[in-house]
């Protein structure tokens, strides 16, 4: 069932105050992302695991800065990101000896320049990576992230924007009707590599339509969570726009926050690094003007 104008007020009132940024419910998140540092430098996916990953790693650096948090030891951080990368590929690898894969190499790339680390000697050997591996519009996806992070235009530009366009509906959205998911995910690619979109004011539309009665998004129309909802509000961040029931998303991602101070993907399940950053950087992008 989708919003519509009979959504009942008093729910969107009382969703507030749940939702509100008292200080020591962010102290509290940021206590869980930081307990997640391992000694090797790296951060686990949640509490329960013991071995460090890129993935997490990235997501809990950039988690933190939306949450105005410090990584405890940076220097150990960059040591980690560093040992994950594969000098004879280009790529990163998830952890240090692993095999690299493209959307592993995108989230070190975006890790490298959130530690503000030099990426010079980095950015060939990741843009060809990228360039040769990234063959599916999901892979390109994550690639377009990467890239962008290096504020460089890599060869495969030309060749992805072509995938990207036999992608798009006649009037000019991307995926089926009820996708929301994806049709933000790949005007986002369009976006992020200085493509154009028909009318974006159709992009905007045909997301609200696909916003959940809790205010999140969902893999074609399915049940709310915090991956789908992340890749929809990125879109609305990079259109200038925000959702037409923006204090119902707000109750949504308040309902995914645990005693723990973490987010889960959805109510009800455990926190994780990536839920955790899901949130933080969809509820900075709501209270930007």
């Amino acid at each position: 069932m989708r919003i519509g104008w009979h959504f009942p007020a008093v729910l969107l009132f009382v969703s507030v105050p749940a939702f509100a940024d008292a200080p020591e419910r962010s102290t509290a998140t940021i206590d869980y992302l930081r307990h997640l540092q391992t000694k090797d430098g790296g951060f686990v996916p949640d509490a329960t695991k013991q071995t460090p990953s890129l993935r997490a790693t990235s997501a809990a650096i950039r988690a933190l800065k939306y949450l105005g948090g410090d990584v405890p030891d940076r220097a150990a951080a960059e040591r980690f990101v560093l040992s994950c990368h594969d000098k004879s590929s280009g790529g990163f690898a998830d952890s240090p000896g692993g095999k690299p894969d493209v959307v592993v190499t995108a989230v070190g790339a975006m890790a490298l320049v959130e530690l503000k680390i030099p990426t010079l000697e980095f950015e060939k050997g990741i843009l060809d990576y990228l360039g040769k591996h990234a063959q599916s519009i999901e892979d390109i996806r994550i690639a377009a992230a990467g890239v962008e992070a290096l504020g460089k235009a890599p060869e495969a530009k030309t060749r992805w924007l072509e995938m990207v366009e036999h992608e798009r509906n006649p009037d000019g959205s991307f995926g089926a009707k009820n996708d929301a998911r994806t049709n933000g995910g790949t005007t986002v690619i369009v976006l992020r590599l200085g493509g154009k979109l028909t009318d974006p004011r159709r992009v905007i539309a045909a997301l609200d339509a696909n916003q959940n009665e809790d205010g999140g998004f969902g893999k074609k129309g399915a049940n709310s969570e915090l991956e789908s909802t992340y890749r929809v509000l990125r879109c609305y961040h990079m259109l200038k726009a925000k959702p037409k029931e923006t204090r119902a998303l707000e109750a949504f991602i308040a309902k995914c926050r645990n005693a723990d101070g973490g987010y889960a993907v959805a109510p009800g399940q455990p926190s994780t690094v990536g839920a955790t950053y899901y949130a933080a950087i969809i509820r900075h992008w709501l209270k930007e003007p």
